[in-house]
């Protein structure tokens, strides 16, 4: 059938592709191309932060993970496996689903940075997503799917030009999906020079905004924030001293790193993400947005669940 998914951040690229595979006649309408969109400014390992509900996001991040061991083969991708720890300080209990994770076991006490009392250790893949997003809209494209950068005023307007809609716009679904639990969640981002690092850390327990270090081809990313209802992406000069701070206490050898630039993004965060159908006078709609700081690890999973209610 003919399909219009709107939004070409990862979510949408992703939705296309598997309708497309599916044999689906697919149109993309874009506000912007993926070079400018949220999930290029992503860091992004995969990990399901700041996103719920946990019975449906951990099958659909495990499905995409086994889909991100698939793409990692082609080295075009920019998909790297690393090994790494998360940890955990006193009163933080590690998930069950981490010790699921290839090759998890605990972190040695001796390896614990100071004020941690947890640490597991794992292999996860790093997405490289200014590799990665125009990698997936090329393989998109390949697939004759058609991509045009245009906006759509409402549900209405797209459903008139294609009765079958899936709805990807992320933050967009505000206006256009009349959604008020819908609501941004700054992150900002710190790119300092690499100079040899090769694992991740991870710390979402210890202080009201996240800690991560990950290491890049040519950068590592450090984060980050999570500021509610805020939506200028100016960069606080303050919150980026913290941030290199936070990540120094992990890493001691970030202290006096050379910092390349920083970076702004806007998570599309709900009380729990918004993926089902909807039967409208003039079509139907499955939405697929609100998935927080995880729309990257969630993509492929998420976009499985959108082709089975499309289908």
């Amino acid at each position: 059938m003919r399909v219009l998914v709107l939004g070409a951040g990862v979510s949408g690229l992703s939705c296309a592709h598997e309708l497309a595979r599916a044999g689906h006649e697919v149109e993309i309408w874009a506000r912007e191309r993926q070079q400018a969109t949220t999930s290029t400014v992503a860091a992004a390992i995969w990990y399901p932060y700041h996103v719920q509900p946990l019975e449906r996001v951990v099958p659909w991040a495990l499905d995409s993970l086994r889909r991100f061991t698939e793409l990692a083969e082609d080295p075009a991708s920019g998909i790297r496996w690393q090994r790494g720890s998360e940890v955990f300080p006193k009163g933080a209990t590690a998930p069950d689903w981490i010790r699921s994770l290839p090759g998890a076991e605990p972190l040695p006490r001796r390896a614990l940075p100071a004020g941690f009392e947890e640490g597991f250790e794992f292999d996860l893949p790093v997405i490289q997503t200014p590799t990665y997003m125009p990698w997936l809209e090329h393989r998109v494209l390949a697939l004759g799917v058609r991509l045009q950068v245009r906006e759509a005023s409402s549900l209405a307007e797209a459903l008139e030009h294609c009765p079958t809609l899936v709805n990807c716009t992320g933050l967009g679904s505000r206006t256009l999906a009349r959604d008020t639990d819908l609501h941004p969640v700054r992150g900002q981002l710190l790119r300092v020079a690499q100079g040899g690092m090769q694992r991740f850390w991870l710390d979402e327990h210890q202080g009201a905004h996240p800690t991560y270090i990950i290491p890049r081809e040519h950068d590592v990313v450090l984060g980050s924030s999570a500021e509610a209802h805020v939506s200028g992406t100016q960069a606080d000069p303050a919150m980026l001293d913290s941030i290199l701070e936070r990540c120094a206490r992990l890493e001691p050898g970030l202290r006096g790193a050379k910092v390349l630039g920083s970076l702004v993004g806007l998570r599309p965060a709900r009380s729990s993400v918004r993926l089902e159908a909807e039967g409208v006078a003039a079509g139907r709609i499955v939405h697929n947005y609100g998935h927080g700081g995880a729309g990257v690890t969630l993509s492929w999973g998420c976009a499985r669940e959108v082709l089975g209610l499309i289908a």
